[in-house]
């Protein structure tokens, strides 16, 4: 199997007795693996989750741009984006002390903008999902075609759940740049994703997919409960140094 073949959709490598039947591909498989390892160690606070992520992300572009999906092959390309960063924002120190970002909760104010700019995204794309993606499609063929690939520009089909649809994408952007700042509440957001991700893909008949994010849900709400937790400690521990800084300062104001 020379490596053109293993990256071809159609190359089987086990059919899954769910629904219909439904053939899972070599990259699909592999995409997926990476993609749990990714959210089961972002989960963790481990920074490999970046590399597994940008693996998953870049199988998924291939996979998406062979079935003619180009808008969410255009958002893969938003991840590929945000893994970058996330890896950097993770690695390098987040204050002149040379602290690193550290697991916490959103304040009042970043929680009450990034509600209002997700409710607003929504219903905007809920209105316009099929002509956004139309032009989301038509410049990544047209992208692809600069470079050689001789696409034809695609004409979809209207949306099946415009409204759930446009909560998944804008809430899987909010959630993915929430984990690049370690906010607790991107697993919160993911979990609602994934919820409605096994819904809509078990309406549309593709029950792999229905189970994967099943599995996504699961290690999002471990997640959740995890980086609480780290966020409680970290919490307690800031509070601990704040007070020995104000003793410090007290004793040295005495003296």
């Amino acid at each position: 199997m020379d490596i053109l073949t293993w990256f071809d959709i159609n190359n089987t490598l086990v059919n899954i007795p769910v629904g219909g039947g439904y053939a899972m591909s070599w990259i699909e498989a592999v995409g997926t693996v990476f993609g749990l390892l990714c959210i089961w160690n972002a989960s963790q606070e481990k920074t490999i989750n970046y590399l597994f992520g940008l693996i998953n992300v870049t199988l998924f572009a291939v996979i998406f741009y062979q079935i003619q999906l180009y808008g969410i092959l255009l958002l893969q390309l938003f991840f590929f984006c945000a893994n970058l960063y996330g890896w950097y924002a993770w690695t390098r120190p987040a204050s002149e002390d040379g602290d690193k970002l550290t697991v916490r909760w959103m304040s009042k104010q970043k929680t009450a903008f990034t509600v209002a700019v997700s409710v607003l995204g929504i219903a905007l794309m809920t209105v316009y999902i099929d002509p956004v993606f139309l032009v989301l499609a038509n410049v990544a063929v047209d992208t692809m075609n600069i470079f050689g690939a001789g696409l034809a520009r695609p004409e979809l089909s209207p949306d099946a759940f415009p409204f759930w649809d446009s909560v998944m994408t804008v809430l899987s952007v909010v959630a993915q740049i929430l984990m690049t700042r370690k906010y607790v509440e991107n697993w919160i957001l993911w979990v609602v994703i994934n919820v409605i991700s096994v819904c809509i893909y078990a309406a549309q008949g593709v029950y792999a997919l229905s189970i994967e994010y099943a599995i996504l849900m699961i290690i999002a709400a471990n997640g959740t409960r995890q980086w609480m937790n780290t966020a409680k400690d970290n919490q307690g521990a800031n509070t601990a140094a704040s007070e020995t800084k104000v003793q410090d300062s007290a004793e040295v104001k005495t003296a």
